[in-house]
């Protein structure tokens, strides 16, 4: 987790011009609302052309259609109602629901070059969510104590946590050590979103918008910008 100094730092990074489609070594691309099963090849052929050196690694930004994914994780009873589309993924986590509401982010990244350490990886994701939040005055963690839907005990959560709820989740896929899926951070309340399932293993009460938080509808664009800025910062 970034200590006080980074975090000052990287804020005053953000207040910077930053360019639309790319910064240094990594490009960004906005594919826009786009069905899942599409981004998911898209994002496997891409995979392909990074790790040939034949693309740069790319951040890419999008939102999806109503449907629930579940990763590797995913235990009997996790969707038990839901009743729109589902498909499972070679992703670490549990199942998990994305929706037009939500800005979501997959970083296409050459771990070879980066340490191959994953938990440092999705620890990073964290660090741009809780920026991009503190942004728009919301303070929140990363991986940290939650009470598991099981029962009292107190496991240690990834994603990104506003108190006891949840506001981001986080999983990944690596192949060939180059990374895909993301995240998703739950901008706009979705009466549709998370019911009949268990998200990452918790209850749907578990999870939180920014508009639940701050009380009105918040500009996607401009939390897509805010996170653009600081997976940029981090991930250089």
């Amino acid at each position: 987790m970034l200590n006080r100094k980074d975090m000052d730092s990287l804020e005053r990074n953000s207040n910077q011009t930053l360019e639309p489609q790319s910064s240094g070594a990594l490009k960004v691309q906005d594919w826009g609302l786009i069905d899942y099963q599409d981004a998911l090849q898209r994002q496997l052929d891409l995979v392909d052309l990074v790790h040939q050196e034949l693309a740069r690694e790319t951040i890419i930004f999008c939102s999806h259609p109503p449907v629930v994914t579940t990763g590797r994780a995913t235990r009997e009873g996790d969707v038990f109602a839901w009743s729109g589309a589902t498909v499972e993924v070679n992703r670490g986590g549990r199942a998990t629901y994305h929706g037009p509401n939500q800005v979501v982010a997959y970083p296409i990244l050459d771990l070879n070059q980066r340490g191959r350490d994953l938990h440092k990886y999705m620890r990073s994701l964290e660090d741009a969510i809780v920026l991009s939040l503190r942004d728009f005055g919301i303070q929140a963690v990363g991986r940290s104590m939650q009470a598991s839907d099981e029962g009292n005990e107190m496991t240690e959560a990834t994603g990104v946590w506003v108190g006891s709820r949840k506001i981001a989740s986080i999983g990944i896929g690596v192949r060939k050590w180059v990374s895909f899926h993301g995240l998703a951070l739950n901008v706009n309340q979705d009466a549709q979103a998370f019911h009949g399932m268990k998200p990452c293993g918790f209850t749907a009460e578990t999870m939180i918008s920014m508009q639940e938080i701050l009380g009105t509808r918040v500009d996607q664009v401009a939390v897509q910008n805010k996170l653009q800025q600081h997976l940029l910062s981090i991930l250089k």
